[in-house]
């Protein structure tokens, strides 16, 4: 579907693009699921999950694993799916202006009851920040969720996401480590 015009309440024409999100990350046997709502712009133009070297992601996956946040995208993510990290999206396709959550109109989700019957060894989900998690509970109450899998709403990667400093997102973040490691 081609991307339509609307004008903005500043009279200024803008876009609206449906789109497809992108497909999950993830190795043979992943215990964490990170989901995210939906890509921005940047990381849908570039293919790749946080794609906006402003967002924090990569930043704090280098401190919690030492994944070089430099590294080319395909090396990062395998290194991810190393530590049996997936990453993924709640949201599949959608409406939106720009990159900001709180412009997505007609979410349609990602089939996760079937990503986690796939994945059986999953027993974390981690939803990166709010939006996230709003929309991972809209689609719990419509869908059968294993009981065994914790969820956990993590503070926003996103740059604007101000409200916690990267040292305090790298802590929280630390849940995502197994224990054992």
């Amino acid at each position: 579907m081609p991307c339509r015009k609307v004008r903005e309440e500043s009279g200024g024409p803008e876009a609206i693009c449906p789109g497809a999100g992108l497909p999950p990350v993830v190795g043979d046997a992943p215990r964490t699921l990170i989901l995210g709502s939906y890509p921005s712009v940047l990381s849908l133009k570039k293919g790749e999950y946080y794609g906006n070297p402003q967002n924090h992601f990569w930043r704090i996956i280098e401190n919690l694993f030492s994944i070089k946040r430099d590294l080319p995208y395909e090396e990062r993510t395998r290194q991810l799916k190393e530590h049996d990290i997936a990453l993924w999206d709640v949201v599949r396709s959608c409406l939106r202006q720009g990159s900001a959550d709180d412009r997505i109109r007609d979410p349609v989700f990602n089939d996760i009851p079937l990503f986690l019957e796939t994945y059986p060894a999953v027993r974390l989900i981690v939803l990166n920040g709010q939006s996230a998690g709003q929309y991972f509970k809209e689609l719990s109450e419509s869908a059968r969720l294993r009981p065994d899998i914790r969820t956990v709403i993590l503070p926003s990667t996103s740059p604007a996401n101000t409200r916690y400093p990267v040292a305090e997102k790298v802590r929280l973040w630390r849940i995502i480590c197994p224990e054992d490691g």
